[in-house]
């Protein structure tokens, strides 16, 4: 072999090619030994680097899910693949009561959403039920204390979704502020061309940005906003000891002394309309509310009325109180940014998602510790 500058090489057409020297007799013993794993053994041993066993297919194939609602494609394939899968919603809905009651005895776990999860009616309908796992972070539509009466298992999917959720509630603050969408109807309907320049508006970096519910999620938004330069400041049940923002003790504290108030807790019966009239004229005509969170968490109706009698400077919403239907209102409103509670749905994060929920599920029926328990 001989190699060139490019450091390639390749046979040297002037030299003949000779033929492998034999191999010697304790040398041959040895490559046939090692071969074999270890010499004198006739069993080769097990590589450290084959995968982690398996739960049984078995175990997986008798487990009956009951998916309440469409949530993910490729959930839906794979507990297909792995389970007895019963799909809630091909049931007209005045005929899911006698469908439930004619499955109950092969449901032993539910995945549910946001959207539909498993209320205590569900619940009470399927005696087998042994665990419920949510597409989410939020268990709102979970009916806890009847899980808990009843033993049944608990898991959501935390950690995995809490960047995407993040990133857009800064983006819903930059969209609204900077009026993106608008500014983009501006261009794509010809007006830069009749009209000119779009108007000013207003900047997000520097601005005091107000955190209701400092979990994950909060954290997240919290670090992303003080890349912009922004101050944050945070309410929630109890004073964090492991940040140097301000905490306020009250809702309408913060958004007095905010710019940006963005909604980022736990949906519960004490957090339900913790955005209300009085908080939203706290935050005043110059001030923008985004939530992130769940619709239930603002008194909508309030909202619709601060921004049409212009009480409130502007609103990103993720999130609606009676979801998928949002109060027509605000659809020709400049100063709102609406999308249709997209905060987890890119493919990356909806994917591991789905793994968590499939593993929890696999947990669940061999025996091992659940990967994300509530319950």
């Amino acid at each position: 072999m001989w190699c060139g500058a490019s450091n390639s090489c390749f046979p040297n057409p002037e030299l003949p090619r000779l033929p492998p020297a034999p191999a010697r007799p304790n040398q041959a013993r040895r490559r046939r030994a090692r071969n074999r794993g270890q010499e004198g053994d006739q069993n080769p041993k097990p590589s450290s680097s084959l995968p982690p066993p398996q739960p049984s297919p078995l175990a997986m194939e008798s487990l009956g899910v009951l998916l309440t609602y469409p949530m993910d494609s490729y959930l839906e394939e794979e507990l297909g693949k792995r389970c007895k899968l019963f799909r809630l919603w091909e049931t007209p809905p005045e005929k899911r009561q006698e469908f439930l009651r004619v499955n109950a005895a092969s449901i032993r776990a539910v995945v549910g959403s946001t959207a539909v999860g498993a209320d205590a009616e569900t619940i009470d309908a399927l005696p087998a039920l042994e665990i419920v796992a949510s597409f989410s972070v939020g268990l709102d539509k979970v009916d806890l204390a009847k899980c808990r009466e009843r033993g049944i298992r608990v898991t959501n999917t935390p950690d995995v979704l809490t960047d995407d959720v993040a990133d857009l509630a800064i983006g819903l603050a930059i969209a609204t502020m900077r009026r993106i969408p608008e500014a983009d109807r501006y261009v794509r309907n010809g007006a830069w061309k009749s009209k000119g320049d779009y108007k000013l508006s207003s900047k997000f970096s520097g601005k005091t940005v107000g955190i209701i519910g400092l979990g994950r999620i909060g954290l997240a938004i919290a670090k992303r906003a003080e890349a912009f330069g922004c101050l944050i400041s945070y309410f929630s049940r109890s004073e964090k000891p492991q940040t140097n923002y301000k905490y306020y003790s009250s809702v309408i504290d913060l958004a007095s002394n905010c710019h940006v108030l963005i909604v980022a807790c736990a949906l519960t019966e004490e957090t339900r309309h913790i955005v209300d009239r009085e908080v939203i004229d706290a935050l005043g005509p110059n001030g923008v509310l985004v939530n992130i969170g769940r619709g239930p968490h603002v008194d909508e109706p309030e909202l619709v009325a601060a921004l049409l009698e212009g009480r409130l400077g502007g609103a990103g919403l993720d999130v609606f109180e009676h979801e998928p239907h949002v109060p027509e209102q605000l659809f020709g409103l400049e100063n709102v940014v609406l999308v249709p509670h997209v905060g987890s749905s890119t493919w990356e994060t909806c994917k591991a998602m789905a793994d968590l929920v499939l593993g929890n599920l696999e947990a669940h029926v061999t025996n091992k510790p659940l990967l994300t328990p509530v319950l």
